[in-house]
């Protein structure tokens, strides 16, 4: 998996936090979810313009950090 595919950093969007192309999904806010209580499919359901590959990508973001 190559997470830039999914994931980038922009200064105007979030103020350059990285979030999900084609989203104002940031990284750090999926993670806080999780760490909520959240599960995959409830990211899925509640956000529908992530998709199961863009949340494998933030995991992998995490992993290279």
């Amino acid at each position: 998996m190559n997470w830039q595919d999914f994931i980038y950093s922009d200064e105007a969007v979030l103020l350059g936090k990285p979030v999900i192309k084609e989203t104002r999904l940031s990284v750090e806010f999926l993670f806080e979810r999780l760490a909520n209580g959240w599960t995959e499919q409830d990211l899925l359901d509640n956000y529908p313009r992530l998709t199961k590959d863009a949340l494998q990508a933030v995991f992998a973001y995490a992993h290279t950090k």
